[in-house]
């Protein structure tokens, strides 16, 4: 490991890895504008396509009206987000129709899924392209200015974009994505992700390094790793060297002391002791965790193919704080699964009140075609039950997170600034460790973005602390 990494270190400072593009657009003759949806893995995904226009001579622009292309990269996840898409790509077309020669397409997990309808049955697009198939761009690009509609959403087992750098969009400079892999193999029954995205594979280690490597010299200050399941991450190097998680992670937090590490998303069945034992070996892997549960009950878990046992599930959440007593824990909850009881409702909440989750992401119930629940399965729990339902559990979550930051009141910890506060340019803001959002006064401090403070939390709300900086 330890060559590996001096050997992304030694690229780095000879200018072989990463040189950024221009980010100014008026550097570029063709504007483009794109909007993104859904998890952070599409937000990453943005920032090749742009790198990838970049290389075409298009500049991003936040004005949509200033665009020659106009891209939304897209969710499937759930019909709320598919409907949010199509009211923009109605909006798109108005503006279209005003100005001849503007190009719309549509990227990422919809893309697959919705081909016919937006480019045959509602004629809302010029281009369409998957998640595998960005470099394809360029042609689809040219083909689409000669008045072709055209689209390419083949999946791929091999692409990982491992050799692209990003074209950071919206970057606030100190915190970024980093893609470790893409696809998954776990055929999660509600899940649309691996008929989107295809099968897992993993990118060469070295060019993730490279990319943290690149990213700090540039002054950027935190990570985030990301992939569908980044415990499964494998990668063997071509000397036969294998590199599981725990390895990479170790890797990449070597980078720099001050260079602090994130990662998401976990699957219970998969994260292991050895990726917990390096998390705790190291201060700048934040002690933060993002577990979906989906389920506290061992019959719906089954149902929706998660692998694991409720039982399971409390024994890795034991687990995890017997190595990290501080740490962070978040989660994912389903609510209305097909065929869910009221007993096993109250299953669910019974989970929540032994594990008291720090913050979670709460839904109910939503069919995507093409799903395997969708061809197994009967969405036969009625709206209104399914409603009730996540309103229980927004507020039982609700407190627990309210509960969770309260007991934060007196402590200090160590904060990232990101920047200002969203209220308040007298205010800075940034997270802890756990991933809990600060803010704190500025006073006459000589700070600025990417420092870290100790932070002594004053008061706390049930999503923000709120604090002052100490010595």
């Amino acid at each position: 490991m330890a060559e590996i990494l001096q050997k992304v270190i030694e690229e780095n400072r000879q200018g072989e890895a990463y040189a950024p593009f221009a980010e100014d657009p008026n550097a570029y003759s063709k504007k483009f504008y794109i909007e993104s949806y859904g998890c952070q893995m599409n937000f990453s995904d943005s920032e090749i396509v742009a790198s990838i226009l970049h290389e075409e001579g298009f500049g991003a622009t936040r004005n949509i009206e200033d665009a020659n292309l106009i891209f939304i990269n897209t969710c499937s996840i759930r019909e709320k987000a598919e409907q949010t898409v199509r009211n923009r790509l109605q909006a798109f077309k108005k503006m279209k129709d005003e100005q001849p020669g503007m190009l719309i397409g549509v990227l990422g997990c919809m893309a697959e899924r919705l081909k016919a309808k937006f480019l045959e049955e509602e004629k809302l697009v010029d281009i369409v392209v998957g998640p595998d198939a960005y470099r394809s761009l360029p042609g689809l690009i040219t083909e689409a200015e000669g008045g072709q509609k055209t689209v390419n959403v083949l999946l791929s087992r091999e692409e990982t974009y491992a050799d692209i750098s990003p074209v950071r969009l919206d970057s606030n400079g100190v915190t970024a994505f980093v893609s470790i892999m893409r696809g998954c193999n776990n055929m999660c029954t509600f899940c649309v992700v691996p008929f989107t995205r295809g099968r897992e594979r993993s990118r060469d280690a070295v060019s993730i390094v490279a990319e943290c490597q690149d990213l700090f010299n540039r002054g950027f200050r935190e990570v985030t790793l990301l992939g569908q399941n980044v415990d499964s991450y494998y990668f063997t190097t071509a000397d036969g060297t294998e590199i599981t998680f725990d390895k990479l992670l170790e890797m990449v937090a070597q980078v720099s002391p001050l260079l602090r590490v994130r990662f998401s998303t976990s699957h219970p069945k998969d994260i292991t002791d050895e990726v917990l034992h390096t998390m705790a070996k190291y201060e700048n892997i934040c002690e933060y965790i993002h577990l979906p549960v989906q389920s506290g009950n061992t019959r719906i878990l089954q149902h929706m193919n998660r692998t694991y046992t409720r039982e399971w599930y409390l024994a890795k959440v034991k687990r995890i704080r017997e190595i990290m007593p501080d740490c962070g824990l978040s989660t994912d909850v389903i609510s209305g699964f097909c065929s869910e009881t009221e007993e096993e409702h109250q299953d669910t909440l019974s989970l929540m009140e032994i594990v008291r989750f720090d913050m979670a992401y709460m839904f109910s119930y939503s069919e995507r075609p093409g799903t395997l629940a969708a061809r197994r399965y009967e969405d036969d729990v009625a709206e209104d039950v399914k409603k009730r339902r996540l309103e229980e559990i927004i507020n039982l979550q609700n407190g627990h997170s309210r509960e969770s930051y309260k007991n934060d009141i007196g402590k200090t910890f160590k904060v990232l600034i990101e920047g200002d506060s969203k209220r308040s340019d007298m205010d800075w803001c940034g997270r802890n460790s756990q991933n809990k959002m600060m803010v704190f006064p500025k006073r006459d401090y000589q700070l600025q973005k990417g420092d870290y403070v100790n932070v002594k939390v004053n008061t706390a709300t049930s999503a923000t602390l709120i604090g002052e900086i100490v010595d």
